[in-house]
């Protein structure tokens, strides 16, 4: 779809908006980005995985200069090759593998958290995004090339596997290994099996992906067959970075569908849940819907309008088999951009249109919100709840999602990478752009 000029300006303007996040919420002695805009928040290294990448964005845009761009990213990847590695409870990683959360001071473990293999393969494929982004001759240049492939091949993702084959979800220096693994149901593990695959050094093998996508389901749901998940950040997390047009492994041949079609065929689903409106939420509409993991007004039980609701806090909330509470996430809406561009386009212009009736402008959207959670106080319940806070997952898939629909930006980048070609074709993927790709080194 060729959008129209001021849908083009419309995002954008959005694009650049929500960018800030990535200026603000940082700590330029090490690079690292929080969680979010609560203050005191941790380092999420998901969002500098998608912050890495936003930096590619804007030094193509010339929002930050190439040189200023290359710096943020340097610093980055310094702080996580020299950070501690090991055993130890308050180290920055271990086997390569970094912790969910970080404190954005000292870059140590936040929280008790978990050594996460999904996060860190979101903060890898920020890695290997401005190591292939960053071509040039410079300085800083190289050495960021040298360090993302320095960091990429110290990720042990066969440790991380312990023998089974699939991928576990992470480790912690007082338990061990976690109980669950990356090994049913479809879900954004897509990218962590292509980078485990890719890895030159330590890599999985093949027989756990194909084990893994065995158990996808396909469901059909207003009379759209489609691999499912609930949740809309499922099918969009891996597209990010990897562009699945055209491309099939073996379960895609076996439905004769690729991933990124599964992927607009999910969306489209979300929204006809919205007009179908089964729970009956007077908000939800074709230009009102997204639904993902997000921030909620819960947990707490309201009668609203004679119906008993149960709203809840962060959660992954899904259609059209739910958790539903009523809450929408406008960033799910802008990271479908790729898949329905016409859909989104008119949700985002109507959510545009409201924010400016209420002479709200800049800064981009909200988090989520809920009209149908109000505050005891308020009769009218004219805005209902919304969220307070900004999270950098939520920011970097708008910024580069677009991007992707506007001029394939991070799929071009991420297709040169050698290891990402590897990952694919062990993962026994072919055709479209993959038979062109070189992944020699």
């Amino acid at each position: 779809m060729t959008l129209a000029a001021s849908d083009r300006e419309m995002l954008e303007k959005l694009q650049r908006e929500t960018f800030d996040y990535f200026v603000r919420n940082v700590n330029p002695t090490n690079g690292l980005i929080a969680d979010k805009t609560e203050p005191g928040s941790p380092s999420s290294i998901a969002a500098v995985g998608l912050g890495l990448s936003a930096y590619c964005v804007a030094a193509e845009r010339g929002w930050v200069t190439r040189a200023e761009a290359a710096a943020r990213a340097l610093a980055i990847l310094r702080f996580f090759w020299t950070s501690p590695q090991g055993p130890a409870a308050d180290a920055t990683g271990y086997h390569g593998f970094y912790y969910h959360f970080l404190d954005m001071t000292t870059g140590r473990r936040a929280w008790k958290c978990e050594l996460s293999t999904i996060d860190t393969a979101l903060l890898m494929a920020g890695v290997l995004t401005v190591g292939s982004y960053f071509d040039g001759g410079s300085g800083d240049e190289v050495d960021l090339r040298e360090l993302a492939d320095a960091l990429y091949r110290r990720v042990d993702w066969a440790w991380a596997s312990s023998g089974t084959g699939t991928i576990g979800h992470g480790w912690t220096p007082e338990g061990g290994f976690l109980e669950y693994s990356w090994n049913e149901g479809y879900s954004e593990a897509l990218l962590l099996y292509v980078l485990a695959l890719g890895s030159p050094t330590l890599p999985v093998e093949p027989q756990g992906y194909r084990d893994w996508t065995a158990t996808f389901e396909r469901k059909t749901v207003y009379g759209v067959e489609y691999l499912y998940a609930g949740p809309l950040f499922i099918h969009q997390l891996s597209h990010v970075w990897i562009d699945f047009r055209g491309i099939r492994d073996e379960r895609n041949r076996e439905v004769d569908c690729d991933y990124f079609e599964n992927s607009a065929r999910a969306t489209l689903v979300h929204r006809q849940y919205a007009v179908e409106n089964p729970r009956r939420f007077a908000h939800y509409s074709k230009n009102g819907w997204g639904f993902t993991a997000s921030d909620g007004p819960g947990p707490a039980t309201r009668v609203v309008d004679g119906i008993r609701r149960r709203f809840y806090g962060y959660l992954a909330r899904g259609a059209p088999f739910g958790p539903d509470d009523g809450t929408i996430s406008p960033w799910a809406v802008v990271a479908s951009l790729p898949f329905a561009p016409e859909a989104v386009c008119e949700t985002v212009r109507h959510a545009v249109d409201r924010l400016a009736l209420e002479g709200r402008t800049g800064h981009g959207f909200d988090a989520s919100y809920n009209p149908a959670f109000r505050k005891r106080s308020d009769k009218s319940g004219a805005r209902g709840w919304v969220s307070r806070w900004k999270f950098g997952l939520n920011e970097g898939p708008m910024i580069l999602m677009v991007e992707n629909h506007l001029s394939a930006l991070v799929w071009r980048v991420f297709r040169r990478n050698e290891h990402v070609v590897a990952g694919l074709r062990r993962a026994g993927f072919r055709g479209g752009w993959l038979d062109f790709a070189s992944d020699a080194p």
